[in-house]
C-alpha cells in the first residue's frame, strides 16, 4: 500500500451574510456557492451575531443599517472574534464618514447598494489573496 502524497484539498472557504432585506441574501448566496463557497445567511443581526460567536467565518458581509444590532456593531464584534475575518460592508445609506468608521472598525471593503454581483465576487476574491499572503508571511 503506497501513502498518498497529495496535498488535503483546500477547505471551502465560509462565508456569513447579513442583511435584514432577504432579496439581498437569496441573490447572494446561490452566487457564492456556485463559485464554490460555503454561504450561510442571516436576515436579523441577533442570530447573525450568536452565530459569530460560535463559528468562525473568513468572511463576513454585512448591510450597515439593521434593527437591533447594527451592522457597525457587527463589524467590531466579527473583528474581536476573529481579527483575520475579512469583513465587507454593504449600505444604501453610504456616506464618507460612515465609510471612514468602518475602515476604521477594521472592514476590508465599504460597497454601496445597489452592486454588481461581479464587484461583490472580485471583493471577496481580494480578500482570499489577501488572507492567503498573510498566512504565508506568518509562517515564513
Amino acid at each position: 500500500m503506497t501513502e498518498d502524497t497529495r496535498p488535503a484539498s483546500p477547505a471551502k472557504t465560509r462565508i456569513l451574510i447579513l442583511d435584514d432585506e432577504p432579496i439581498v441574501c437569496k441573490r447572494l448566496k446561490p452566487a457564492f456557492q456556485k463559485a464554490g463557497y460555503e454561504v450561510e445567511t442571516f436576515t436579523d443581526s441577533a442570530s447573525a451575531l450568536a452565530r459569530v460567536e460560535g463559528t468562525r467565518f473568513d468572511i463576513v458581509i454585512t448591510d450597515l443599517k439593521m434593527e437591533g444590532v447594527d451592522g457597525m456593531h457587527f463589524l467590531t464584534r466579527v473583528k474581536e472574534l476573529s481579527p483575520e475575518t475579512g469583513v465587507v460592508v454593504i449600505t444604501g445609506f453610504a456616506t464618507l464618514d460612515t465609510a471612514k468608521e468602518s475602515f476604521r472598525k477594521g472592514a476590508f471593503d465599504f460597497v454601496a447598494k445597489p452592486f454588481k454581483l461581479s464587484d461583490i465576487l472580485d471583493t471577496v476574491r481580494r480578500i482570499e489573496d489577501k488572507q492567503r499572503l498573510d498566512k504565508g508571511l506568518r509562517a515564513g
